[in-house]
């Protein structure tokens, strides 16, 4: 069976929305559906389709949100295309970012490569020792609650300065000090706390034109699933490694976000085209 065949096969198995969605492949694509209807669907079939295609699996990123969602995509992908999606960079937003800091946390000049993370734990024990050390009652600042403050700035792009530039209360600059003392405390632990993934990955990618353009070349096709779902730093993540190619496809449903609480915002997904224009 040549190239072509094995296209038309692949295709086959799907609707003809879904067959349109799969078969663009230049330049970004939004594609929005409710549940159900088959969106991750759409994105296990565009990259079988895309290696078809001749695409090199490492040029192909595809992120999620959780690793359920993750190995679920790798064993449909697998189940099509066998072993030659092994070497697709497929996974969720934080594990890339962990991936991708492996590799370049040094260029940042702060972490080595041998970091650390820190999870939900470890992370309320550093905010209870900062509280210990400012001799701030952890009644009236609950280190969970200090901690959520700290994960929602970091979810902004907000980094300790600036967090403190924009405290305008006596309880906010208390959290900013916090906030300054539980950052300096990870960098002498060469530690990362989840966020922290996602901040570093981005700051690295802004600021260092050398090794943007090394992702931003490596990722000929970006992937994203659930794009309801991200937040700012996910949307800078994806605007920066999509700045290249600009071959982005995304799918969601504009009235399924759910993490909220997690500094998700809608407007990414309702603000694409205008995003990028080439859609």
């Amino acid at each position: 069976m040549d190239h072509q065949e094995r296209e038309e096969e692949l295709l086959s198995a799907l609707n003809e929305s879904q067959r349109k969605a799969v078969e663009y492949c230049a330049g970004p694509s939004l594609v929005i559906a409710g549940a159900g209807s088959g969106k991750t669907r759409v994105l296990t079939y565009k990259i079988a389709y895309l290696l078809e295609k001749g695409l090199k699996p490492w040029n192909i990123l595809a992120l999620t949100f959780t690793n359920k969602a993750a190995a679920e995509m790798r064993e449909r992908v697998d189940r099509m295309i066998g072993g030659l999606g092994k070497d697709v960079w497929l996974s969720t937003f934080h594990s890339f970012c962990a991936r991708f800091l492996r590799r370049e946390i040094e260029a940042g000049e702060v972490y080595k490569k041998n970091f650390v993370i820190y999870d939900t734990s470890d992370s309320k024990t550093v905010i209870k020792a900062c509280l210990k050390e400012l001799n701030l009652d952890d009644k009236q600042f609950a280190p969970a609650k200090v901690q959520n403050a700290i994960s929602n700035a970091k979810n902004l792009m907000l980094g300790p300065r600036a967090y403190a530039r924009q405290a305008d209360t006596f309880h906010a600059k208390k959290i900013a000090e916090l906030f300054s003392l539980y950052d300096k405390k990870l960098r002498e632990n060469n530690a990362l706390d989840f966020d922290d993934l996602l901040l570093l990955a981005v700051d690295l990618l802004e600021n260092n034109d050398e090794l943007r353009k090394k992702y931003q070349q490596r990722f000929r096709y970006i992937l994203i699933d659930e794009y309801q779902d991200t937040n700012g730093a996910q949307y800078r993540l994806t605007t920066l490694l999509a700045g290249g190619h600009h071959n982005l496809c995304v799918v969601g449903d504009a009235d399924q976000s759910i993490y909220g609480w997690r500094g998700a915002d809608i407007s990414n997904i309702l603000n694409f085209e205008k995003d990028f224009p080439e859609a």
